[in-house]
Order: C-alpha cells, then structure tokens, then sequence
C-alpha cells in the first residue's frame, strides 16, 4: 500500500520549488511485426508458422475487416497516431517501452513455438520517429527467431540509437542495465527481466557463453538478492533506478501473491524506484508501495490484434500511456498522469470520452483494493490518487 512520503499521500500536492522532478514516459507491450510491418515501407517476407495462419497479410485482412482500410507504404510515425503529439507535449526526460517484436531477417523459427514476431530491420524508423529512448527486449518474443535474429535484432536497434536492456550476447550484456543520462544530473538506469510465468523459454536464460535473457523467477528465493546484486553495483547516487518486468498471464486482474511480494521486495531490498511490469494484454493494478510506484500491468501499446475475437469484455483495444513525475533526489512518485489511448487500424488513437470513461470505472473498481484510484481531469487525461 502506500508509503509515508508525504508527498505521495494523495498524490495531488504540488512540489515545491527545491524538489526536481524526473519525468517518464513508460509503455507496456509494443509489437511492431507481422501485420503491422507489412504496412511499413519495407515489410518482410509475409510467411508466419502459425498453426491458424501461414501469412502475416492474413492480420491485416483481419483488422480492415473490423475497422475499415489502413493505409500501405506509411510515413514512420504513422504507428503512433495521435498519442505521439501526447508524449510529446508531456515532455519526458526517457521513453521506454517493452519492444515485443524481433527486428531480423535471420534465423529460422524457434522449435514449437506457435507464434513468431519480427519486424524487417530497415522499418526501424517507426521506433526512432516516437523517439524511443530504450527498448526492452526481456519477453517471450524477442527470440521468436532463434539468436541469429536476437543478434540482428540488438545490432539494429542499437545502430539506430536505441539502447536496449534485457538481452545481450551473453549474460553479462543482457543483465547489465540501459543508461540514459538526464538533462542536469544524475542517470535512469533501466534494468530488464523476463519471467518463465510470461511464457519465457528456459532455454532462452542468458548465460557466461550464450546470447539470451535476463531471466528473473518470481518462485525462486533467490531472485530478489540477484536483482539486488544488480542495482548495487550499477547505481550511482542521484540514480532513478527501473525493473521492467515481463511476467504473468495475459488475461484477468489478479495479481499473484509471490508476483506482488516481489514487487514490493524489489522496492524495499534492491532499491528499485519504479517496477515497469508489462505481459498482460490490458491494463493491470497499480500500487504506491513505501512511495515508490508499482505497474503490475502496463497492457498492449499497440499490435496487430484488431478484428481477434476473445476476451472482448476487457476491452484490450484501450490502453494508457503512464507519465509518472519522480522526485529526482528521493526516486519517490510526485505525480503521475495517465493518457487513455485506443490501437485502431494499427495505429495509438486518444480514447473517446466513453472508452476513457470505461477505464476509468474498471481501473478503479478493481485498483481500489491496491490503494489506488483515477480521477479526470479537464485536458482529458487521468490522475492517480493513492494513500
């Protein structure tokens, strides 16, 4: 529950003129591949190996279907939509997002997997044009082809100025955090981790000799005392210190009771300021734990879902863009503005009044037992309260 910052109780006071905040832009899932690549000016070969589906148009048919034409050959920043003017007027200092697509044209399929993303590397501008500062790669695609492409995928992205956290040539590389210096001190250090309870293959745990994940258990004891080992030796004082975190199912509000102990042991033992959780396909609960701010479940950014069936009463259409204001010197949640967002015909809109309305409602009916609530606010974003 919330801690006893007294600048987080409530969430509503101002900061005064001494306190300098750090600004976040923070995304759940954003999976750039398949349907969504073959709208790109250089879309890849088309052929998946999906037990219901041998062709990546087959998405695109899907979703026009539902929601009407989308454009071919589109400019970079067509994804993004109108929450791209959002993020920008909102000014933040890092944007991190979980990238849930392989960026390759190498390798093959990997064994008995069913589903495979990949975007072609020469596409990369759509993730430059929102002007991403790191990527995410700790999930359960980014080897979808093998670590031929997982090679690929990290020369691309960081070619393109992208820093990455979460994967790497060996384990070293993939648990070493992403660092982006702020404007007038200190650092946002971005740790990435992977779950098995995301559907994570064992055999994709990075090692001393072997490209993969950094791989974090929420049923191993001594997950937390790694992590911890992690932060200790990376950060330096005036750090603001992430755990984005892959873990959990797909569907449904529950959080895991050794999921939400983590959570909260990342914050108390290993320091952590803000865990970034993402896997599930709608938004999830959000907590202010001892003043440092918790994503159980950050929801899909944007894919190639539109015109699936299944699951239709959670609404996975609509998500949030998460603007937390972190207090620089202490790491502690100051603020935080969420913007309601819908994917349509492949690209971020702004929610409608009624969609913004519906997250609203169903947030705070089922945040309430995590001490948190939303509130509206005139420019037609959302507001957290806790405490």
């Amino acid at each position: 529950m919330a801690g006893s910052d007294p600048q987080a109780t409530g969430g509503a006071g101002p900061a005064t003129e001494r306190t300098r905040r750090v600004r976040l832009l923070l995304c759940g899932d954003v999976m750039t591949g398949r349907g969504i690549d073959q709208i790109q000016r250089h879309p890849g070969d088309p052929r998946i190996h999906e037990p219901y589906a041998r062709s990546a148009l087959q998405y695109l048919e899907i979703a026009e279907r539902a929601g009407g034409p989308i454009p071919r050959a589109v400019a970079p920043d067509y994804v993004w939509g109108e929450a791209l003017a959002a993020a920008d007027r909102a000014r933040p200092d890092a944007r991190i997002v979980n990238l849930e697509t392989a960026v390759t044209r190498q390798g093959e399929p990997w064994p008995g997997k069913g589903i495979q993303y990949r975007m072609h590397p020469a596409n990369v501008g759509c993730l430059t044009a929102a002007g991403i500062d790191c990527c995410v790669l700790a999930n359960n695609h980014v080897l979808d082809w093998g670590r031929a492409g997982l090679a690929e995928t990290l020369t691309v992205l960081r070619a393109a100025g992208l820093r990455t956290a979460g994967a790497g040539r060996d384990e070293a590389e993939a648990c070493a955090p992403a660092t982006i210096e702020l404007p007038q001190a200190g650092r946002v250090l971005i740790f990435g981790f992977g779950s098995p309870s995301s559907g994570v293959p064992a055999e994709w745990s990075a090692t001393r000799d072997r490209s993969g994940l950094c791989v974090l258990d929420e049923a191993d004891d001594r997950a937390l005392e790694r992590v911890a080992g992690l932060v200790r030796a990376a950060r330096r004082p005036g750090d603001i210190v992430v755990a984005s975190v892959h873990w959990g199912g797909n569907w449904g509000y529950r959080i895991p009771d050794e999921q939400r102990s983590l959570a909260q042991r990342l914050v108390e033992v290993a320091g952590v300021d803000v865990v970034h959780g993402h896997s599930s396909h709608h938004p999830r609960p959000v907590e202010v734990h001892r003043g440092k701010l918790i994503l159980y479940g950050c929801g899909d950014f944007l894919n190639d879902y539109e015109g699936i069936g299944g699951y239709a009463t959670l609404r996975p259409e609509l998500g949030f863009a998460y603007l937390p204001e972190l207090d620089a010197r202490a790491g502690s949640l100051v603020r935080m503005v969420l913007v309601p967002v819908r994917i349509g015909r492949f690209r971020v809109n702004l929610a409608t009044a009624e969609e913004r309305q519906w997250l609203l409602e169903t947030c705070n009916g089922e945040w309430r037992v995590f001490g948190t609530q939303l509130v509206d606010v005139r420019d037609g974003s959302l507001e957290l309260r806790w405490g």
